[in-house]
């Protein structure tokens, strides 16, 4: 018995952790919509911007990655994947001593390239997280090799824009309930 109230109050602080970090990130992406309103003579009409509504906005992402992404948000929507740092210098096409590097200049914002790539990988582990019941059953079909991906590990084919769709059109079937 306590032990599963042990269990009950992990889950608890877990849920409370996430949630702190959902408020965070929601409040940095108004903050960086604002700004990218501004500089683009937007008009952002929804004050109460959240992040997942943020990434299905498209002209919005396309003005958002024109801006380029600071590493501050970066920082943010990395927290809630479920790559590494090493996975994400590969990624970004940079090394890992690269990005501290970046890390530690001030106001630091990615170039346009990088600031794509961290917005679909942002993508692709929001609906990732949607389908699936568990991130934990998300982290783990991203590391299994796949049939209808040509036994490929969808974690391998996230290099890439043509491969990042191809994992997203997965994960639509999966939610849709259409499995190969």
């Amino acid at each position: 018995m306590t032990i599963v109230v042990f269990l009950m109050s992990n889950v608890i602080v877990m849920s409370k952790l996430v949630a702190n970090s959902d408020v965070r990130l929601d409040k940095a992406v108004r903050t960086f919509v604002s700004k990218v309103g501004k500089e683009s003579n937007l008009t952002i009409v929804d004050k109460d911007l959240t992040y997942k509504n943020f990434l299905s906005n498209k002209m919005l992402i396309v003005h958002s990655i024109r801006r380029g992404i600071p590493y501050e948000l970066y920082e943010l929507i990395k927290e809630r994947t479920p790559f590494k740092q090493e996975d994400w210098a590969d990624f970004l096409g940079v090394s890992s001593r690269t990005l501290l590097r970046n890390k530690l200049k001030s106001n630091y914002v990615f170039e346009s390239i990088p600031s794509e790539k961290i917005l679909e990988l942002a993508e692709v582990t929001s609906l990732g997280k949607d389908v699936f019941d568990a991130e934990e059953q998300f982290y783990m079909w991203l590391n299994l090799p796949n049939f209808a991906l040509g036994n490929l590990k969808p974690f391998e084919l996230l290099k890439d824009s043509y491969g990042k769709e191809m994992v997203m059109n997965e994960l639509r079937k999966i939610d849709y309930g259409i499995f190969v």
